[in-house]
C-alpha cells in the first residue's frame, strides 16, 4: 500500500478532502433521475479549509438528482460578539443566507439548506427558550431543530476533538430542562454520539416521547482506539443498541457518516479512492441493520459532507447507497432517499 498523504482533520475523526485524489476515480451515476434529499451536510470556511455553497453545488452537479439539502450544526459563522448563549444564532443567519443564494437559482436546481439545524446550549435549561426563539426568527421559516453533540469517550484516540466534552450529557438534569423546550416550539433534536452512548439517548427518548429525535451517522460505530481490530465484537454490541433504541417510535436514524475515520476503514490511505461497490460492501452491514431495525419510514441516507468526502466522492457515496437500497421496493427506496427526510424536517420543496 502506498504511503498516505491524507491529512487527518483537527477533529481526529475524519480525513480532510483532497480533490486531486478524488479526481482519480469517477463512475457512472446509478438511477440518475431518482430524487434525493440530502439531510445532513455542513458548510464552513476555516483553518484553510473551505466547503461553501460553491463546493457543495459542484458536488451536487456531479450527477445525482439532489432536490434539497439540510444544513446541520458545525459551529460555522457563530457571532463574534454579544451574549455567549446567542452566538449560535449567527450560524442560522449564515445558513439562511446560503439558502437565499440557492433560491436564486444561480447554484443549480437543488434547494440547498432547505432545512436548517443549528446549535443551542441545552445546559442553559429553561433559559435556552429565548435562544431557540431567536433562531426560529433567523431561520426565516427554514429552522427545524438543534444539535447539541454529546459525543464523549474517556480514550482520546476515540474521542478526538470531543475529549473535553462532558460525560453523560444526555442524562444531565439541566440539559433535560433545556431539551424540554424543543417539542413545544416544534423543534427536533439531532443526536451525535459514539455507539457506547446509544443507551443514554434511548433513555432520553423514552423520557420525552413526543420530541422528534434523529440519531446521526448510524449511531457512531467506533473502530478506533480500544475498538481497533475488534470489528465483529463491536458490531454485536452496536447492533443490540440500535435494535433497542429503534423501539422508541420518536427516534429516526441517518444512514451515513461511515466514511469518517471513526469506523476504522482506511479508504483515505489507499492510492485510489474506493468504488461504490467497495464502499457499499464495507457499509452494508451497518446500514442494513439500521433499516431492518427502524424501517425505511424512519431512516434516511445522508452525505455528511465534507467529513465523509475525505474517503469518497459525492458520486460514489450516493451510488453506494443506491446499491444497498437496490433490494428494497420502489416505495422504500423513495423513503430512504427523499421522503423520510422531507417529512422529518418538514421541508417545503418546490
Amino acid at each position: 500500500m502506498a504511503a498516505s498523504t491524507a491529512p487527518i482533520s483537527k477533529s481526529g475523526l475524519y480525513a480532510d478532502p483532497r480533490e486531486d485524489w478524488l479526481a482519480q476515480y469517477t463512475e457512472e451515476i446509478i438511477d440518475p433521475g431518482r430524487p434525493i434529499v440530502d439531510p445532513h451536510h455542513h458548510l464552513w470556511d476555516r483553518g484553510g479549509l473551505r466547503y461553501m455553497i460553491e463546493e457543495m453545488a459542484a458536488d451536487i452537479a456531479s450527477g445525482h438528482n439532489i432536490v434539497a439539502t439540510v444544513y446541520v450544526d458545525c459551529r460555522s459563522m457563530y457571532r463574534a460578539g454579544g451574549p455567549e448563549a446567542f452566538r449560535p444564532v449567527g450560524e442560522v443567519e449564515f445558513a439562511n443566507g446560503v439558502a437565499a443564494m440557492s433560491a436564486s437559482g444561480g447554484y443549480g436546481k437543488a434547494q440547498i439548506n432547505a432545512g436548517i439545524v443549528s446549535h443551542a446550549n441545552l445546559l442553559l435549561g429553561d433559559a435556552v427558550k429565548s435562544v431557540l426563539e431567536a433562531e426560529i426568527v433567523a431561520g426565516n421559516g427554514r429552522f427545524r431543530g438543534i444539535r447539541h453533540s454529546s459525543a464523549w469517550d474517556a480514550e482520546p484516540a476515540v474521542a478526538g476533538m470531543y475529549a473535553t466534552r462532558p460525560k453523560g450529557l444526555l442524562l444531565d438534569p439541566a440539559f433535560r430542562k433545556g431539551f424540554a423546550c424543543l417539542e413545544p416550539l416544534g423543534l427536533s433534536f439531532d443526536a451525535w454520539l459514539f455507539h457506547p452512548q446509544i443507551g443514554e439517548l434511548a433513555d432520553l427518548a423514552r423520557a420525552f416521547p413526543d420530541t422528534k429525535i434523529v440519531l446521526d451517522h448510524c449511531g457512531g460505530p467506533v473502530g478506533l482506539g480500544r475498538f481497533a481490530g475488534k470489528r465483529e465484537e463491536t458490531f454485536k454490541v452496536w447492533k443490540a443498541s440500535i435494535q433497542d433504541i429503534a423501539k422508541c417510535p420518536n427516534v429516526h436514524v441517518k444512514l451515513g457518516g461511515l466514511a469518517m475515520c471513526l469506523l476504522g476503514y482506511d479508504f483515505h490511505l489507499r492510492p485510489r479512492p474506493p468504488s461504490s461497490d467497495e464502499a457499499a460492501a464495507a457499509w452494508r452491514p451497518y446500514i442494513e441493520t439500521c433499516i431492518e431495525a427502524f424501517g425505511p419510514g424512519r431512516a434516511m441516507f445522508e452525505s455528511n459532507f465534507p467529513p465523509d468526502k475525505g474517503q469518497c466522492s459525492y458520486q460514489v457515496i450516493f451510488n453506494a447507497f443506491k446499491r444497498i437500497a437496490a433490494q428494497y421496493s420502489e416505495a422504500e427506496k423513495t423513503a430512504l432517499l427523499s421522503k423520510t427526510a422531507t417529512e422529518f424536517y418538514r421541508l417545503q420543496l418546490a
